[in-house]
């Protein structure tokens, strides 16, 4: 009997591969084979990281977030400049649920097939917005972008619970709030397909930060720790960026934020 190929290796050598459309076509081509049993979870395999991860193309060329200029999306150039920023988003997003199934080790196999759904949801979002820009004669790497979500997951690479606590459940939730707002500009500027793509992704977002903050809770619950109190004791130890309202509390509650957590966000901004 042939062996089946192994889920976490293949994740690495995926995360490996700089070409974004390549990288996206095999994350989810990964995806629908472990659907179909085509690939092994393996909790136990044992892995250790090579240099420089992520692979990414030469361009975009990274700057800190402060040299990125604002982007209005009533202007051509603006609007470009505006989706590939979110494009970049959503390339580094498949590069970090990549990085959670191959890094993590001895987690149960509902979390690998967890964010091996993720990293494929993320492929798709990058697929559409970049075929998007593309109708607006652009393509990613054409603006510079900032490297923040991965900065955020390479600080916590020797620490799962704080991965949970202060990617998905942090930065990529970011998200859930400035995307209405975004696309209520979009809408405004006449760009409907921009709009029901990000409809697409705010969607599956919130099924993101769910899975985020249902690892989190059941790692603090393995751990003994108080999941609420421990929050911003995170946010203060990998100095994770302070969030400001207006902040989009239907979609965080659907995403799995209790009410307590909800407050302490709208009273630390």
């Amino acid at each position: 009997m042939p062996t089946i190929p192994l889920l976490r290796p293949a994740a690495l050598a995926t995360l490996q591969q700089a070409d974004p459309a390549t990288k996206a076509a095999q994350t989810q081509a990964l995806w629908q084979a472990l659907q179909s049993g085509a690939l092994a979870i393996d909790p136990d395999t044992a892995l250790s990281a090579p240099p420089d991860l992520p692979g990414r193309p030469a361009l975009p060329r990274l700057v800190p977030a402060d040299q990125v200029p604002t982007r209005s999306p009533f202007t051509p150039a603006g609007r470009a400049a505006l989706l590939h920023a979110i494009c970049h988003i959503e390339f580094n997003a498949i590069n970090l649920a990549l990085d959670a199934v191959w890094r993590f080790a001895g987690m149960p196999g509902a979390f690998y097939r967890d964010w091996l759904r993720v990293a494929g949801e993320e492929a798709l979002h990058f697929s559409l917005l970049r075929a998007h820009l593309q109708t607006l004669g652009h393509d990613y790497g054409d603006f510079d972008a900032h490297d923040g979500l991965w900065r955020m997951t390479a600080a916590t690479a020797h620490d799962i619970v704080a991965r949970m606590a202060l990617v998905p459940r942090t930065l990529e939730a970011r998200g859930l709030d400035a995307t209405p707002p975004i696309q209520a500009k979009l809408r405004k500027a006449g760009d409907q397909a921009a709009v029901a793509i990000l409809d697409v992704i705010l969607r599956d977002e919130i099924g993101h930060v769910a899975i985020g903050n249902h690892w989190y809770a059941w790692l603090c619950r393995r751990d003994g720790l108080d999941a609420e109190a421990l929050y911003p004791q995170l946010v203060a130890r990998y100095a994770a960026p302070r969030l400001r309202g207006p902040f989009n509390l239907d979609a965080r509650r659907a995403a799995g934020f209790s009410e307590g957590e909800l407050r302490w966000l709208i009273d630390a901004t």
